[in-house]
């Protein structure tokens, strides 16, 4: 089936089933058959990598123009086009994002369920307490808000938020009381510590405003704050795999009637996913040579180096790039990607002798 996900880019199961071996008809029951009794969504949790520094999440909107009746699908965030939204939590992988659970919503789920954006945020954090532990929550402006804050306290989670500097931006007051200005000019790095977030929360901040941008980018954070910054930079990989699973593998056409159905559909995207992406990480190892970076190193050697390993990412190479390999190098490099997926599904468990 994730072969047949991968050629068609597509969620839809008709066509899916149509690049299945066999008849399209068969394939597509035992599509319909492996739904009802495997939920990809449990299998998607055991992608989490417990060697993981810190775990990042995101939202992306998912449209459904034609979607007018199905019970799942509302207003995006303009007010007027359909479709959903889908939470994606992920940890890092070779400057990669691995992804590691969803959660979807809509404005249509949240009236119905008498509930809320931030309240479907604060469950699906709750619901992985005893998985994530004590790791750092990488997370965008969207997150910005005090609840969630409390909550991350409470739990006695460590977090870096990019701060909404919409138009009601966040308040900030020192030790003394009074409030901290938050301004820079371009190029300048600016750091805060002990501020008080709306006099409830005690967070460092730091401000860097890069050449080029137009506006400077804000973070609040239990952890110190240059060591934040860098965690922040690398979530911003995940923007990148939603750009490959929209762009790519067919993530804007769910076609299914029903929400569960069509989480277990994005799961499973999602899992086929994480397997190219080893695939051709060790693709791009083989062809282009090692990173420079010692903790990037695989087990395959490459017979040379260059600067394509850094231009190209392992997923383009393999799905885009025209590369011919013989079958035994092809072979060693599936069972090596192989072995990494079994190490994130199968970590080894520490011992003490």
């Amino acid at each position: 089936m994730g072969q047949a996900m991968m050629a068609d880019r597509s969620l839809r199961l008709t066509e899916i089933a149509a690049k299945m071996r066999g008849s399209s008809t068969a394939s597509y029951k035992r599509i319909q058959r492996f739904l009802q009794q495997v939920d990809p969504r449990a299998m998607l949790w055991r992608l989490f990598c417990e060697q993981a520094e810190y775990v990042m999440g995101d939202p992306t909107e998912i449209e459904r123009l034609q979607a007018r009746k199905t019970k799942y699908v509302g207003t995006l965030k303009d007010g007027k086009t359909k479709g959903f939204w889908m939470l994606l939590l992920a940890t890092p992988c070779r400057g990669r994002a691995i992804p590691c659970g969803l959660l979807t919503y809509s404005s249509r789920t949240i009236g119905a369920g008498l509930s809320s954006r931030n309240l479907n945020h604060v469950r699906a954090f709750a619901e992985r307490k005893d998985l994530l532990g004590e790791r750092p929550l990488v997370l965008d402006r969207e997150f910005s808000y005090l609840k969630l804050l409390l909550h991350r306290v409470e739990e006695g989670v460590n977090f870096v938020i990019r701060l909404n500097q919409g138009s009601h931006p966040p308040k900030f007051w020192d030790a003394d009381g009074k409030e901290v200005v938050l301004s820079l000019s371009p190029g300048e790095k600016v750091i805060h510590l002990a501020v008080w977030y709306k006099g409830k929360v005690c967070v460092n901040l730091i401000g860097v405003w890069k050449k080029g941008l137009a506006e400077p980018l804000w973070m609040m954070t239990d952890l110190e704050p240059e060591r934040a910054w860098q965690m922040y930079l690398s979530r911003m990989k995940i923007e990148q795999t939603f750009r490959v699973l929209k762009g790519r593998l067919g993530m804007t056409r769910p076609m299914n009637k029903q929400q569960e159905n069509m989480e277990k559909m994005m799961a499973l995207l999602l899992l086929v996913y994480a397997i190219a992406l080893l695939v051709g990480e060790n693709l791009r190892d083989r062809l282009y040579g090692l990173p420079t970076h010692p903790q990037e190193r695989v087990d395959l050697v490459p017979h040379k180096t260059g600067q394509k390993w850094c231009r190209y990412s392992g997923l383009f190479i393999f799905l885009k790039q025209k590369w011919r390999l013989p079958t035994r190098e092809w072979r060693t490099i599936i069972n090596c990607a192989l072995q990494s997926f079994a190490t994130i599904v199968h970590p080894t468990v520490p011992t003490h002798v």
